[in-house]
């Protein structure tokens, strides 16, 4: 039995490894940077962590309470609503059924009608009791028109769905997949938007160390992948039965039936500031799409510590330098939001961020994994944008390979 190699240490690629383990075998990854987690990165910084682009590990991913031990990570909750500043005025909003001191400022909130917040807790009922099956099986239509269809009005779109989902999909019109709508609304219901105490990072640090038989070469390039055999830009070759590309394959295996993945940016930009305006763990909202500020919220609410730093997510494009954005990032959150804020921590731009995709699922078919005879693919681009579906499309891209094994011995 030879040992499959792994192009990626993200994600996807290290799920692979886990399950490859688990049949028996001793892989090789191969890294072309200096840890793991592809896109899912983390920073300290002032001794908080500063991850590469606002995300979250919702509690509830199926994938997730497979291969993670969510008491090391040692989770920590967002609270399950929002803060929407519209015309400076903040209004909190979130689901009583799950905090009840939502309740009267959620029925209060002049952010859309009473009839909308009715629609918000059948809507939130009614995700709770589809199955994921049934939710990747319905017949897709873009957010939007699912909204619109369920009867929500502009004024709650605008106000709340719109400036929030924004955020998930990186992308401000809503034509993202109505399926990614109703599974990401599901599972903020049924579970929390949480960070590790350490950050991002720490999701793939914990599924690296939970491998034994797995080698991991760091700082090591793939130049091309040819039958079977990989080529690194060093000039040395590494031979294996079988491959799996937990990257673009696009660079490495030459044409494939594959279109090359297209990818929403974002900016990630990290103020200093005095002091929280929220004082818990909760994502503010600016519903405004000719601002560029979406979301943000304050690291010592999430983190705690004695330093105070503000993580503000610009999804809209733009043609400023990274100064002026930053310098209007600023005067938008003094001006909407009162927040005053200081010198600039860190930016990231982050050009990959998610991938761009039309049709979604839950997880990518065995046929969308195949490239070659012994060459696999995986990645959250196969399949849908999250961390569910980057665990997903590795888990099955090594089934494919333990499937083979077994069929031919």
């Amino acid at each position: 039995m030879s040992n499959p190699i792994i192009i990626g240490a993200g994600v996807s690629g290290l799920v692979a490894a886990l399950e490859l383990e688990n049949a028996g075998y001793t892989p090789l990854i191969i890294e072309a940077t200096d840890r793991v987690g592809g896109r899912v990165k983390s920073d300290m910084e002032r001794g908080l962590a500063l991850d590469h682009g606002f995300q979250v590990l919702l509690s509830d991913y199926p994938e997730a309470k497979k291969y993670l031990d969510y008491d090391q990570l040692d989770l920590i909750r967002f609270t399950p609503g929002s803060v929407i500043f519209k015309h400076g005025n903040p209004q909190k909003i979130g689901d009583p059924q799950r905090n009840a001191s939502f309740l009267w400022p959620t029925l209060t909130a002049s952010i859309g009608s009473l009839l909308d917040k009715l629609k918000i807790l059948k809507l939130s009922k009614k995700l709770k009791n589809k199955s994921i099956d049934a939710i990747f099986s319905t017949p897709a239509t873009s957010t939007l028109q699912y909204l619109n269809d369920f009867g929500f009005s502009p004024k709650i779109i605008d106000n709340f769905f719109q400036p929030f989902f924004a955020g998930i999909y990186l992308e401000e019109n809503l034509n993202t997949s109505s399926r990614m709508f109703e599974f990401v609304y599901k599972m903020f219901g049924t579970g929390y938007a949480t960070i590790p105490r350490k950050g991002m990072q720490a999701i793939p640090d914990q599924l690296a160390a939970k491998l034994s038989k797995t080698t991991i070469q760091f700082n090591t390039k793939v130049h091309k992948i040819e039958d079977k055999i990989v080529h690194l830009d060093s000039g040395e070759t590494v031979k294996a039965d079988h491959i799996i590309i937990a990257t673009d394959p696009s660079s490495l295996f030459g044409p494939t039936k594959h279109k090359q993945t297209q990818w929403k940016p974002c900016y990630n930009i990290y103020l200093a500031t005095e002091r929280s305006v929220f004082n818990e763990a909760i994502i503010g909202l600016l519903p405004n799409k000719e601002l560029l500020t979406n979301n943000f919220h304050f690291l010592g609410d999430v983190f705690g510590g004695n330093t105070e730093i503000l993580s503000v997510t610009v999804v809209k494009q733009h043609s400023l330098s990274d100064e002026e954005m930053v310098e209007t990032v600023k005067k938008e959150l003094d001006k909407h939001c009162n927040i005053k804020t200081g010198a600039l921590v860190k930016l990231f731009h982050i050009e990959k961020a998610l991938p761009d995709l039309g049709q979604l699922a839950y997880e990518p078919k065995a046929e969308d994994l195949y490239l070659a005879p012994g060459v696999y693919c995986c990645g959250d681009q196969l399949a849908n944008g999250s961390l569910n579906a980057a665990m997903a499309s590795g888990r099955k891209a090594a089934e494919q390979i333990i499937h083979i094994a077994q069929s031919t011995s």
